[in-house]
């Protein structure tokens, strides 16, 4: 009875036991809580600096080139006819500006 107490009472027991789920927290962050957390801060820093001009692309996969940037509201001239549509800045998907399609 005498050993089952010493071993609760030791430190080092506890912290073996408890080392899985430390080692299995550590590996979720890695793989899923940081990436995530990276592709959101580069899409916010996108919507941050969309200017006239810019092709971008909706989630909807409307593609259309950018005429006005307001608050929350994106207006984009989508082609063959020009047609003007009101877009929420967090429904655009992808931006392609006017020196990247030089380059290509």
């Amino acid at each position: 009875m005498a050993t089952i107490l010493y071993q609760a009472a030791n430190p080092i027991h506890s912290l073996t036991t408890f080392a899985p789920f430390i080692l299995i927290f550590v590996v979720f962050y890695m793989f899923m809580i940081r990436p995530g957390q990276k592709r959101q801060k580069t899409w916010q820093t996108m919507l941050a600096n969309l200017k006239s001009g810019d092709q971008v692309v909706t989630t909807g996969g409307i593609r259309g080139r950018i005429i006005s940037v307001k608050d929350d509201v994106v207006v984009i001239s989508v082609r063959p006819d020009n047609i003007k549509m009101e877009v929420a800045k967090s429904a655009i998907a992808s931006v392609t500006t006017a020196e990247d399609e030089v380059k290509a």
